[in-house]
């Protein structure tokens, strides 16, 4: 990256994401917990967001409809994305935490960890398992991204 004119400043503070904001999802996790009852948590590390999102699907034996638009990523992470082709969805995302929880519970839960420092994107809604899995896009549904593998992966 030195190579391709980032600066040291920039991969420096690249770096520090791993301990500020983190990796740990315990304390929102906790979080979440106090807030409401949780159905379903997933820390969606390799295989990234999309990948995490379909094992939740999987494991609960439900549908989703996801609104890609909603899903904060940050500029950091679009940058080294774009610059390396890959799929944001798709590359490990460590300190990511997807918490499933009721409509009802869906403000108690944002409150709680928001107060706790913890940023909150309501990103989509659980279906029946027999609608399948979408994704939406400028308001259109489209099929669900899928990875064989992690897309940081895919450079080496």
């Amino acid at each position: 990256l030195e190579r391709r004119g980032y600066s040291d400043e920039w991969l420096d503070r690249v770096a520090g994401f791993l301990h500020d904001p983190g990796i740990s999802v315990l304390r929102p996790a906790l979080l979440a917990c106090d807030a409401a009852q949780v159905h379903a948590m997933h820390d969606p590390t390799e295989g990234g967001l999309a990948t995490g999102l379909l094992e939740i699907s999987r494991a609960a034996d439900v549908g989703l409809e996801i609104d890609l638009d909603a899903i904060p990523i940050l500029p950091e992470g679009q940058v080294l994305c774009r610059e390396f082709g890959l799929d944001p969805l798709g590359v490990i995302a460590s300190g990511a935490l997807v918490v499933v929880v009721s409509p009802e519970d869906v403000a108690r839960v944002q409150t709680a960890m928001e107060a706790g420092g913890y940023p909150v994107a309501v990103i989509g809604r659980v279906l029946e398992a027999d609608q399948g899995i979408w994704a939406v896009r400028d308001g259109r549904r489209e099929p669900f991204p899928r990875f064989r593998v992690d897309e940081i992966a895919r450079l080496f």
